[in-house]
């Protein structure tokens, strides 16, 4: 019978059967993923081929059903290896605010790279807009300006606001979707607006660093209606962008993949090099300064992180 992966605990996991039913199963042996060195061989959002277990009301994962797509980050106790966050998605929600704390646009670009090298759509969505100043406003303003120009729908919410939940809800309907962000920007307490009763944990933000402090420590599936699925993830502090070539960056970047067959050489990486089209639309302002900016900053750890792994 088929199943899906809804929460993992170490060597168990909890899978939702076709039928709506629950049951915990674990994997006998060992799972080769191809081309995929990972710290965990099944991943919230997978798809499970299961058999239960004589006498007992637990099954035995079988065989992985093929991922359609997946998020995967470094591990961050074996750097050798990576760890998948989630897979099967719709969509992915970057959750962010302009203060309290402050999300930096080089994070959510981070993870809007991520999204396009997996074929996820991204929706960025500024959250706590009850509490920004004049000059909060005027930041947010700016960052969504920008995000617009690359093709990216942005929204400004307040978690506690009925009709911004309402919004989100809508924008779920019939849909698995990854909210992703750094602690304290208020996933935990969205996710509680949207699905009553599910109490997931919050936590204060840190008074000494103004940052959101860690609650959540795994990916959780939770069903918000029938077929409408929310991953919540844990507050990443960094995202690394792995698997991924110098000359590729750009074409990651929306509003800059459209302009890359104007500059003058074919190779052109954007930084220095004469007659490149991405520089006049910065200049022009057809490309924000901050997305360029973040651009050079991703291609210089690519380029950093290739060259040691490489040995050169």
């Amino acid at each position: 019978m088929k199943g899906r992966v809804i929460k993992s605990t170490g060597s168990w996991y909890h899978c939702q059967l076709e039928d709506g039913q629950m049951v915990n199963a674990r994997a006998i042996g060992k799972f080769r993923l191809k081309g995929l060195k990972v710290t965990n061989p099944f991943a919230v959002g997978d798809y499970v081929e299961l058999e239960i277990e004589p006498g007992h009301e637990t099954a035995i994962i079988k065989e992985l059903y093929d991922r359609e797509n997946y998020i995967i980050r470094k591990s961050p106790r074996h750097p050798a290896k990576n760890h998948i966050i989630a897979s099967n998605l719709d969509q992915m929600i970057i959750m962010a605010t302009v203060e309290s704390p402050r999300t930096s646009t080089g994070f959510i670009d981070r993870l809007l790279v991520v999204g396009e090298m997996h074929h996820i759509p991204c929706i960025i969505v500024f959250n706590k807009k009850d509490v920004y100043t004049e000059k909060g406003f005027e930041k947010l303003e700016y960052f969504q300006a920008g995000y617009a120009v690359a093709g990216y729908q942005s929204l400004v919410i307040s978690s506690l606001d009925e009709a911004d939940i309402s919004e989100i809800k809508a924008l779920l309907k019939d849909k698995t979707t990854l909210f992703a962000g750094h602690s304290g920007v208020g996933k935990s307490t969205l996710i509680n607006q949207l699905i009553p009763g599910v109490e997931i944990s919050t936590n204060e933000i840190s008074s000494t660093h103004s940052k959101g402090m860690h609650t959540t420590t795994f990916a959780e599936m939770h069903e918000m209606e029938k077929g409408t699925f929310i991953v919540d993830t844990p507050g990443i502090k960094e995202l690394e962008v792995i698997n991924l070539e110098p000359e590729e960056v750009c074409h990651y970047f929306p509003e800059m993949k459209a302009r890359i067959t104007d500059c003058k050489f074919n190779n052109c990486l954007h930084e220095n090099e004469p007659k490149c089209a991405i520089k006049y639309a910065v200049l022009d302002d057809e490309i924000a300064e901050f997305r360029f900016d973040n651009y050079l900053n991703i291609l210089q750890n690519v380029k950093d992180k290739n060259y040691w792994q490489r040995g050169e």
